[in-house]
């Protein structure tokens, strides 16, 4: 499957199939919640939570490819991701696209 942020697939025509997406909500467990907590006061990168999203998008991503395959799609393009807190330490990822046919 060719998932790409481009509306166009060079040297392909396309036959639009529709909108597809894939969506996971995560979170970290309390205790590296609170270890976060306690790296905000000295500042730094939250691995853990580089990681949860990393992990998050990548479900996401499965997701959405999963739904297109179901329609026959041969690619998903104009692919795009959006995340939103759903409480402290838990985000959603959500990965959507047009799912497309090679002519």
């Amino acid at each position: 499957m060719l998932i790409v942020t481009t509306e166009k697939i060079e040297g392909k025509e396309l036959e639009m199939l529709g909108l597809v997406k894939g969506s996971t909500v995560q979170t970290v467990n309390a205790f590296k919640d609170i270890g976060a907590g306690l790296k905000t006061l000295v500042g730094g990168e939250l691995k853990k939570y580089n990681e949860m999203m990393d992990g998050a998008r990548h479900i996401a991503t499965e997701r959405m490819v999963a739904e297109a395959q179901s329609i026959g799609a041969d690619a998903v393009v104009a692919v795009r991701y959006a995340t939103s807190a759903i409480m402290q330490g838990a985000a959603e990822v959500m990965a959507y696209g047009t799912a497309v046919k090679f002519k």
